[in-house]
């Protein structure tokens, strides 16, 4: 996110092109959260796919809400301490004039609200993955509300906002590898850990019940994603935004290749999810660290965050956490990975003068980042793992485990994602539990998270 987050009666003239340009670009961001919740929602079972999509729609009303009655000054209001703002102007985003500029920049301090609005929706969605099929509706929809409040709404001041002491710091954070990624794997690493693990978490297959819904939702993730990486600079004046959006796409591609090599050594074969999941893990790695690298940087960064992310999620197996859909292993490794390489690959020709350590920079620029890391992850996890516990303590995190084993979707939302009555077979046959390291034989290709794709195409759905 470019400096100069402050807001003042004087400025450039309103530019109708850059303008035009963050509306696009905030429409594109907020074609990501239904995005993302196509992409959970194939990856879960039959019985928890409305509970997935609708975990992640949610925040689109809840995080809205807020950020018009306080989110907006609360991250980007004048500086307290730097580490919250607040503006009475900006409470309910009154006060604000129809062509009232973003400080320094040519567009209208609207735009800039509801382009950082769709950020403020993504980041909680993005925690929901890790808790699929056992969290009450409910106690989610609180959660989001609480979370934003009390760790997005300051950690996005901490990161963008001007006094924000990482923003004063110098630490790089493009478009959210920080505020947005770790942020949110971190907080899926504290809930889990208060809530436990899945009913059969280890025992039973738990596959993606449908993944051309993974495909689909990775590829509308992967086009959104330009609007949200891109449309950071906040206009297109000196072709730091075109530098992104080109790295964008490289690292993103690379990522998915590095992926499928990792898999195809170590598992066998080249999977649908693994590409996807790369691909994803690629636009995480890169939101950081793109508008200050090369496009061979961005490459660099692509093929080492792929491959890392593809050895990050079988760790929930081997350390025993059950982060049900690799918000940890893509989104906290990614974004830990893209913004700590910021501080090798930085060429100080993008975004900023700064440069990294193989750009003769030294380790100043690697150290700022490392403590912009290790802040959010940190502040992020013991806030989120304390919000989780007072709320299950309070009204309950979980479903009951009959609940659970039944069907998150009946239970919590009275409906089915799919209708079986009218194909004269009833429900769709269930799978026969296995160990996970031992599935189905060799006609089986087993992915680092536990999830299989049979080689024949055969495999039943684990309603």
């Amino acid at each position: 996110m470019p400096p100069g987050i402050t807001l003042a009666a004087d400025g450039p003239e309103l530019s109708a092109a850059n303008t035009g340009f963050l509306l696009i670009c905030s429409a594109l961001v907020m074609l990501m959260t239904p995005g993302l919740a196509f992409f959970y929602g194939g990856m879960v079972r039959v019985k928890s796919t409305l509970n997935m999509l609708m975990m992640s729609f949610i925040s689109l009303g809840i995080v809205t809400v807020l950020w018009v009655l306080y989110g907006f000054s609360v991250a980007f209001g004048t500086d307290h301490g730097g580490l919250v703002a607040w503006n009475s102007d900006y409470v309910g985003l009154g006060g604000i004039g129809l062509t009232e500029l973003w400080d320094g920049y040519t567009i209208p301090v609207y735009v800039f609200a509801v382009f950082q609005l769709m950020f403020a929706v993504l980041t909680p969605a993005l925690i929901s993955g890790a808790l699929a099929d056992r969290v009450k509706f409910g106690a989610w929809a609180l959660f989001v509300a609480l979370w934003a409040t009390v760790v997005y709404f300051p950690v996005a001041h901490w990161v963008w906002g001007t006094g924000g002491w990482a923003f004063e710091l110098g630490v790089i954070d493009f478009a959210g590898g920080t505020a947005v990624h770790i942020n949110a794997g971190a907080a899926a690493l504290g809930v889990i850990l208060v809530i436990g693990k899945r009913v059969g978490f280890k025992k039973d297959p738990m596959r993606p019940h449908s993944l051309p819904l993974v495909m689909l939702g990775a590829g509308l993730l992967w086009f959104g994603w330009f609007g949200f990486n891109a449309g950071s600079w906040l206009g297109n004046d000196d072709g730091v935004g075109a530098l992104m959006f080109l790295n964008t796409q490289v690292a993103t591609a690379a990522a998915m290749l590095a992926w499928l090599a990792y898999e195809k050594l170590r598992h066998g074969a080249c999977t649908t999810l693994g590409a996807a999941s790369g691909a994803v893990a690629g636009l995480v790695a890169v939101t950081p660290s793109g508008g200050s690298c090369s496009p061979l940087g961005a490459l660099a960064i692509g093929a080492v965050a792929g491959v890392l992310c593809a050895m990050a999620v079988g760790l929930k197996f081997k350390l025993g956490y059950d982060d049900s859909l690799d918000v940890i292993g893509v989104h906290l490794v990614g974004g830990i990975a893209g913004s700590l390489l910021v501080g090798l690959f930085a060429t100080g020709g993008g975004q900023s003068e700064a440069k990294g350590l193989l750009y003769g920079g030294g380790l100043g620029q690697l150290g700022k980042q490392a403590a912009g890391v290790g802040a959010v992850l940190l502040y992020s996890f013991v806030a989120s793992a304390v919000l989780a516990l007072l709320i299950d303590k309070a009204i309950g995190m979980r479903v009951s485990e009959d609940e659970e084993i039944s069907g998150i979707d009946q239970v919590q939302h009275a409906e089915t994602a799919y209708d079986f009555s009218g194909a004269g077979g009833g429900t769709a046959p269930r799978a026969t539990a296995a160990p996970p390291d031992a599935l189905h034989g060799p006609a089986a290709v087993r992915t680092p998270d536990n999830r299989s794709a049979s080689a024949s195409g055969n495999e039943k759905v684990d309603a």
